[in-house]
């Protein structure tokens, strides 16, 4: 293992890289059901930087960590207080010459783009307040698993213009998919963001404010939470601008039949999804979440040089 690579967004990897570890990721699901995972990681050290709450995130890494042979350390932000106790230069050069893979989950990508900068130790993306890749590219994974195939797809998004929403755009510039984002001018992602990464890109990106047009005709239809961590105080608002995106039966009546059902979870039942469709036969939510192991375990990997 000699290639050192970072993964803070979908910038860093090709189409066919993209595509390449999305079956890689599926092959080793199908590995670790049968008892078989590889272990490039075996003697190496992960260090997980955790300035924000996290259930899957965190649990993924720790267990994928395990599961290819490597060792992994949850740190908090009482310990690493990036760029305040010391300089994130600084905290990058020592860090990396204790362990030899870097996953952070923090606030600005800035931050993690200076970390990686300095690091001798791949730096992973396990979200910022701008991106959300891991989460993505999993989903992307699970969608491979349901429907054959990540491409000439119309996938829409409804609800808040986060960092999901982000990195759904960034991938619909890598690959070809038709990405439709429903939301209020006032849950914009980002006109220059949108701008920037739409340019040249394989895919198409449409923004709309009316769920109907979002969703007609879907292959997949997708939500978060109205309010992302940092931003509860402003639940009340958004549930009142972004009702009308809500996945619910009279919504979901326009897209395909067989439309998949997804939530990067935590959701707020009632609010950006009924119960009703968190428990749809089309609905995939949990298998989104059991493949947050195993699609990161095929980014530490490439991160690592192992594939």
């Amino acid at each position: 293992m000699t290639t050192r690579r970072d993964f803070l967004s979908f910038a860093e990897l090709s189409r066919a890289d993209f595509l390449h570890l999305i079956d890689h990721a599926i092959r080793l699901k199908d590995q670790t059901r049968a008892g078989v995972c590889p272990q490039p990681l075996f003697g190496k050290t992960a260090g997980l930087i955790f300035h924000k709450p996290s259930l899957r995130t965190r649990i993924s890494f720790e267990v994928g960590v395990r599961q290819l042979g490597g060792t992994g350390f949850f740190i908090t932000d009482k310990e690493i207080e990036l760029g305040k106790r010391e300089t994130i230069a600084d905290v990058a050069r020592v860090i990396s010459r204790y362990v030899d893979l870097v996953v952070i989950r923090t606030f600005k990508q800035s931050d993690i783009v200076e970390l990686a900068e300095w690091s001798d130790a791949p730096v992973i993306n396990a979200l910022t307040d701008l991106l959300h890749p891991c989460q993505v590219f999993c989903d992307l994974m699970t969608i491979k698993e349901k429907l054959g195939d990540v491409e000439g797809l119309k996938i829409t998004y409804l609800g808040d213009g986060n960092n999901m929403t982000r990195s759904w755009i960034e991938a619909a510039r890598l690959l070809d998919i038709d990405l439709w984002v429903g939301t209020r001018p006032e849950t914009h992602p980002g006109k220059e963001f949108t701008e920037t990464v739409r340019m040249g890109g394989k895919g198409k990106v449409t923004i709309t404010a009316d769920p109907v047009e979002a969703v007609r005709n879907a292959d997949v239809v997708y939500t978060d939470v109205w309010a992302s961590m940092g931003e509860k105080d402003k639940a009340d608002e958004r549930a009142a601008l972004l009702a009308p995106y809500q996945i619910n039966a009279e919504l979901m009546a326009n897209a395909k039949k067989e439309c998949l059902i997804m939530h990067c979870l935590p959701a707020e039942r009632g609010r950006e999804i009924t119960d009703e469709m968190m428990e749809h036969r089309n609905s995939v939510v949990f298998d989104e979440a059991e493949n947050r192991l195993h699609g990161q375990k095929s980014i530490m990997m490439w991160t690592m040089g192992a594939i």
